[in-house]
C-alpha cells in the first residue's frame, strides 16, 4: 500500500468514485429516477367529478409489509437492442407503443418528417452525410429488444398515413394502424394546436410554450378544433392488395393529405382493411368517415374496433371484420357533439364535451377508458357509451393537458392504471378502482429512466412497462416489473 500524499490521494478519488457511480446507478435504476432540476410540475390532489369513486388507499398483497403499496419499475438502459449498423437507422418521434398476446412490443413512429436536418443528411435533396435513413415505421421487437420485423409504406388499395399514430394488435395478429393526421393540424398526434395557443392567450400571452412538446413530432394530440373537413384527396382504391410497400425503405414515398382513416393489416404488412377515407370528413354523426384518428382498440369478445376519433371529439365503434359503423358516443356519454369546449382552465368547472381525446382502452372487466388529454382527466365508459366516472390528473396542468395515454397492470384484476403524461414527463400510477393516484416513476431528462414528452403506455404479461417519447424524446424504454414496494410520493 502507497501511503504516500499522492497514494492516499488516489485512494480517496476511487473510493469517491465509486460512491458517485453506486448514487448514479440507484437514482437512474430505481423506480421513478428522479433528474436534478427536473420541470415536472408537482401534482395536485386529483378529486373525482361526475360520479367518480372517492379516492382510497391502495390494497396491500397477502403478507406484504405495511403501508401502501405500488408496482415498482426499473429502467433497463440496453433496451431495445441497437438496429444494424449497415442500415444507418433512427427511431423518429414514437407515436404509439403495444403489446401483442405474444409480448411482442410494437412501436410506430413519424419517420423521416420528424428527424432533425442533420439526422437525414442522405435523404436530403444534396446528399450531406452518410446518416441517418428513418427506420420503417412500423416495428416489432420481442421482449429481450431485438428487433423481429419492420414494415410500413403506401401500397395498393389503402393510403399509407402521414401519421401513423396509435397502434392494436389482436390475438390472430392483426395489427391496426390509425392515421392522426399532419401535425400542426389541431388533434393530430404531434401537433400542439390550438388549444396550446389559447391557454398561453389565457395566461397572458407573450412568453415562451409550453416545453414538452415545443415544435412536437410525436407527442399525442393537442386540443382539437371544431369538427370539420379534412382536405380532399382520391378515395382510397377498393382492392384488398397485399403490398408491403417499400419494405425498409430509407425514405417511403410521399404519403396522401388528410389522414382520417384507420387500416388493419396482417402481423407482415399485408393489408386487410381500410375504415374511412383519407381527405373526406362528413362531420362528428357521420357513420362513414373519420376525422384525424389517433388511437384505437379491439373488443375480441364482441368484435368491435374501438376508435378514438380525435377531430370528431368522439368515440366510434366499428365491426372489426367489415368496417361498418355500430355506434358513437361523445364526452360524458353525450350523444350529440356540441360546441367545442374552450381551452381548459383548472378554476373552471369540468366541461361534458371531450377537448382532446387522444386514447382509448379496453379493461378486462368491460369498461371503457378515454384520454381526454387537454383537460387533464380520464373518463370511464360501459361499452354502450354509458358514462359511469372520471377523474382529473395533476389539475393544474395547462396547454397539451397531462393524461395522453393509459394502459393496465398485468394482474387479474387489473389494480393500476398507468398514465403518460408527457408535459409533465412522467407515468402516473392511480389506483384503477377508485382512478386515485398512488404513485409515480420518470422524471423529465435525457437519460435512461427520464422523459421527453413521454406520449405513449403499454405492459407485458410479465408486468414490464414501454413508454414511448414523441417529440425530440425519440425513443422508447422497458421498464422491468420488480414487484410491489413503498410508493413513490407523487410531490
Amino acid at each position: 500500500m502507497n501511503w504516500s500524499r499522492p497514494g492516499i490521494a488516489a485512494a480517496i478519488a476511487v473510493t469517491v468514485a465509486i460512491a458517485t457511480w453506486s448514487a448514479i446507478d440507484g437514482s437512474i435504476l430505481g423506480q421513478g429516477a428522479q433528474g436534478r432540476g427536473s420541470a415536472t410540475t408537482p401534482a395536485a390532489p386529483a378529486t373525482p367529478a361526475r360520479g367518480a369513486a372517492t379516492p382510497a388507499a391502495p390494497a396491500q398483497t397477502r403478507g406484504a409489509a405495511a403501508g401502501p403499496q405500488a408496482p415498482r419499475l426499473e429502467v433497463d438502459p440496453l433496451w431495445p437492442q441497437p438496429f444494424a449498423v449497415d442500415k444507418h437507422w433512427a427511431l423518429g418521434s414514437v407515436t404509439g407503443v403495444t403489446v401483442d398476446s405474444q409480448d411482442h412490443i410494437w412501436v410506430t413512429h413519424r419517420g423521416v418528417d420528424s428527424l432533425q436536418t442533420n439526422e437525414k443528411g442522405p435523404t436530403l435533396a444534396t446528399w450531406a452525410a452518410e446518416c441517418c435513413y428513418a427506420a420503417p415505421q412500423v416495428l416489432e421487437f420481442d421482449i429481450s429488444g431485438r428487433l423481429l420485423d419492420s414494415w410500413g409504406a403506401p401500397g395498393q388499395g389503402y393510403q399509407w398515413p402521414q401519421n401513423p399514430s396509435g397502434i392494436a394488435v389482436d390475438s390472430k395478429g392483426h395489427v391496426w394502424i390509425a392515421a392522426a393526421g399532419v401535425p400542426g393540424a389541431a388533434g393530430a398526434r404531434g401537433a400542439r394546436g390550438a388549444a396550446v395557443a389559447a391557454a398561453l392567450a389565457a395566461r397572458g400571452g407573450g412568453g415562451a410554450a409550453a416545453p414538452a412538446a415545443a415544435n412536437d413530432a410525436g407527442a399525442r394530440g393537442a386540443g382539437a378544433a371544431t369538427p370539420g373537413a379534412v382536405p380532399a384527396v382520391p378515395a382510397a382504391g377498393a382492392a384488398a392488395a397485399a403490398g408491403r410497400g417499400a419494405r425498409g425503405a430509407a425514405a417511403a414515398a410521399a404519403p396522401s393529405t388528410g389522414d382520417a382513416h384507420v387500416i388493419k393489416f396482417t402481423s407482415g404488412g399485408n393489408f386487410i382493411l381500410q375504415v374511412g377515407t383519407p381527405g373526406q370528413s362528413d362531420g362528428p354523426d357521420s357513420t362513414t368517415t373519420l376525422n384525424r384518428p389517433s388511437a384505437l382498440a379491439i373488443d375480441e369478445p364482441a368484435n368491435e374496433l374501438f376508435v378514438a376519433d380525435t377531430g370528431n371529439r368522439r368515440i366510434v365503434v366499428f365491426d372489426a371484420t367489415t368496417g361498418a359503423y355500430k355506434r358513437h358516443w361523445f364526452g360524458s356519454g353525450d350523444k350529440a357533439a356540441g360546441e367545442a369546449p374552450a381551452a381548459y382552465d383548472p378554476a373552471a368547472p369540468a366541461v361534458r364535451g371531450f377537448r382532446d381525446v387522444t386514447c382509448v382502452k379496453l379493461s378486462a372487466d368491460g369498461m371503457v377508458y378515454v384520454c381526454d388529454r387537454a383537460s387533464n382527466r380520464i373518463q370511464v365508459f360501459r361499452k354502450d357509451g354509458s358514462f359511469v366516472k372520471e377523474m382529473v390528473v395533476a389539475k393544474d396542468t395547462r396547454a397539451e393537458g397531462s393524461v395522453w395515454d393509459v394502459a393496465f397492470s398485468n394482474d387479474a384484476q387489473q389494480r393500476y392504471l398507468y398514465v403518460a403524461d408527457g408535459l409533465n414527463k412522467t407515468i402516473w400510477i392511480l389506483q384503477r378502482d377508485t382512478l386515485s393516484p398512488v404513485s409515480r416513476f420518470g422524471d423529465g431528462g435525457r437519460y435512461p429512466g427520464l422523459f421527453y414528452a413521454v406520449g405513449s403506455v403499454a405492459v407485458d404479461s410479465r408486468g414490464n412497462v414501454y413508454t414511448g417519447e414523441g417529440s425530440e424524446g425519440k425513443r422508447v424504454q422497458k421498464w422491468n416489473n420488480r414487484g410491489l414496494g413503498a410508493p413513490r410520493p407523487l410531490n
